[in-house]
């Protein structure tokens, strides 16, 4: 995209970010990949190493070997403990600063919109969290580093050490229910909004991409920055097809500015 349109089209945001009285933001796995967090679907990403069908709820639950594989892709680290938040996190962290955000209602489970600054409970996370591992029998919760330090001493399926119930990495697996009390608030949320911006999402995961349209049929002004085309690009007010850390940073600067 040329340096001229896209300072124009995040003029046009800043513009929209300053007159708008609740802004939500949307964000998928293109805010992560420049954090160095690969994309599950695309050339290279997560599922070309990895068989999706391993990591369903069911089958974790009753095969050992599906617990064991996704076991060793969450001791790489890169969902947990090795990914540092980029300038577009930084940036969205900056307009709740700045008393310009709602909330965030992201698809990923990387917990980097709280490492940039975004409050816990501005935050809505569709997919849930790999941060921590719950315990399937008794509920307890462990930080992901404790977790992590078993798997590097060669642990390969560790077990609650309060019950030696089956952990589970507490994050939405296929055919797992999302939390409902996150989903409701994140529809109440997207459909009281007057500003909706999408950042890095492809929109075709439901019902995570009902959130826009929730917005759109509630009057909602709609902006997406993504690289690739989506469902809902003939919706949007303003369409930015460049990567999310410049575009976000240069949308912020342009509110900065309007605001002092």
């Amino acid at each position: 995209m040329a340096e001229d349109s896209l300072d124009a089209l995040a003029q046009e945001v800043a513009e929209l970010i300053i007159n708008a009285k609740k802004l939500v933001v949307f964000t998928g796995a293109g805010i992560s990949t420049e954090s160095g967090i690969p994309d599950f679907r695309s050339p290279g990403g997560i599922w070309s190493r990895f068989d999706p069908d391993d990591f369903t709820y069911q089958k974790f639950v009753s095969d050992p070997e599906s617990r064991r594989k996704q076991w060793r892709m969450l001791g790489e680290g890169h969902l947990t403990t090795l990914a540092e938040p980029n300038l577009a996190h930084y940036a969205v962290a900056e307009l709740d600063e700045m008393g310009r955000l709602d909330c965030v209602i992201t698809q990923n489970i990387d917990h980097l919109h709280q490492k940039a600054g975004v409050p816990a409970g501005k935050v809505f996370e569709l997919h849930g969290n790999m941060q921590q591992a719950v315990c399937l029998g008794c509920g307890q919760l462990y930080p992901f580093e404790q977790i992590k330090l078993r798997l590097d001493k060669g642990e390969e399926i560790p077990d609650c050490e309060a019950c030696h119930g089956m952990l589970k990495p507490n994050a939405v697996l296929f055919g797992e229910q999302l939390p409902y009390d996150v989903l409701t608030e994140a529809s109440n949320r997207s459909s009281g909004c007057d500003l909706f911006i999408v950042i890095g999402s492809t929109l075709v995961v439901y019902p995570a991409a009902y959130m826009p349209i929730y917005a759109v049929q509630a009057g909602a002004r709609l902006v997406i920055v993504n690289l690739s085309s989506t469902p809902m690009d003939r919706e949007a007010d303003v369409l930015i097809n460049a990567k999310a850390g410049e575009t976000m940073t240069r949308i912020v600067e342009r509110v900065r500015g309007m605001v002092k």
